[in-house]
C-alpha cells in the first residue's frame, strides 16, 4: 500500500486528546496532525520522536497532515495509523498473497454480521465456506524484538472475538490477524498483563476454532506492505506458569 501523498518528516511535540499530535515540521512550523489511533500509543508518543506526516488538502479534512511513522534511532519504523492494515491486507487479499487465504477470491470490507458489527474482510469462494477476518494493528514493543497486543484495554476487541466465535458455530470459517505494524520485531504475543479478558476471550475463541495468523510489514515513509508469516508466543507469565509446574 503506497502513501497517497509524500510524507514528510517532523518531530513529535506532544499527542493528546487521542487523536491530536502536535508536530515541528523541518521549516520551523508548528501544525496539529490527525493521529489515528485511539491505543495507548506506549513508547510510541514521547515528545521529540521523529515523526512522518501525511500532507492533504482536503478541505472535508479538518487538519492538513496525518501521522503515518515513528521513525526509530535504530532506523527502524512504526505505522501509527490503525486504518493501515486493512488497506494494505486488502491489496494482499486480492491479489491471493496471504497462503492461509488465498483460496477465496472474492472480497469484501466491512460487511454487517453479528451482534451490529462489522466484520473487516468477508471472503467467499464457491465451494468454501464463508471466512470471516478481523484484523487488529500490532505496534507495542516492551521487550527487544518482541511485538505485544493489546496495548491498553479493549473491550470492542474481546467482542470482536465473541462474534468470530458466533460464526464458527454457524459453520463458518473465522480468521483473527495480527498485522505487526514494526520493523524491528520478529516475534508476537498477547499482552495478557494489559488485556486479560482479551487474552482469557482469545483462549476460548481458539478452542471454538478460531484460526489465527500473524503477519510482519515492511515500512518505509513511500509505502508499508505485508512480509512474511511468524508464530505466535505464549506469554511470559504463562510461560513462568508451565516451567513452575515442571
Amino acid at each position: 500500500m503506497k502513501f497517497n501523498t509524500p510524507l514528510i518528516r517532523a518531530t513529535l511535540i506532544r499527542r493528546y486528546k487521542r487523536f491530536l499530535a502536535d508536530c515541528l515540521l523541518q521549516d520551523g512550523r508548528e501544525i496539529t496532525a490527525h493521529c489515528a489511533n485511539p491505543g495507548s500509543m506506549m513508547g510510541l508518543a514521547e515528545p521529540g520522536m521523529t515523526v512522518w506526516l501525511e500532507p492533504n488538502d482536503d478541505p472535508k479534512k479538518k487538519l492538513n497532515y496525518g501521522w503515518r511513522l515513528v521513525e526509530h534511532e535504530n532506523g527502524h519504523f512504526t505505522g501509527v495509523d490503525t486504518s493501515v492494515p486493512n488497506r494494505a491486507l486488502r491489496e494482499a487479499l486480492e491479489a491471493q498473497e496471504i497462503a492461509e487465504l488465498a483460496a477465496y477470491h472474492t472480497v469484501r470490507p466491512e460487511v454487517k454480521y453479528g451482534d451490529n458489527s462489522r466484520i473487516d474482510f468477508l471472503l467467499t469462494q464457491p465451494g468454501l465456506p464463508d471466512c470471516y477476518v478481523e484484523i487488529k494493528s500490532v505496534t507495542l514493543m516492551r521487550q527487544a524484538g518482541l511485538a505485544e497486543f493489546p496495548d491498553s484495554v479493549t473491550k470492542r476487541g474481546t467482542k470482536h472475538l465473541g462474534e468470530l466465535v458466533r460464526m464458527t458455530k454457524q459453520g463458518h470459517r473465522a480468521v483473527m490477524l495480527y498485522l505487526v505494524q514494526r520493523t524491528d520485531c520478529q516475534r508476537f504475543q498477547l499482552a495478557a498483563d494489559i488485556g486479560p479478558a482479551y487474552a482469557q476471550a482469545f483462549d476460548a475463541a481458539q478452542l471454538h476454532g478460531v484460526e489465527r495468523l500473524v503477519y510482519t510489514t515492511r515500512i518505509s515513509p513511500t509505502e508499508i506492505t505485508l512480509s512474511a508469516p511468524i508464530d505466535m508466543g505464549v506469554p511470559d507469565a504463562v510461560a513462568d506458569a508451565e516451567t513452575e509446574g515442571d
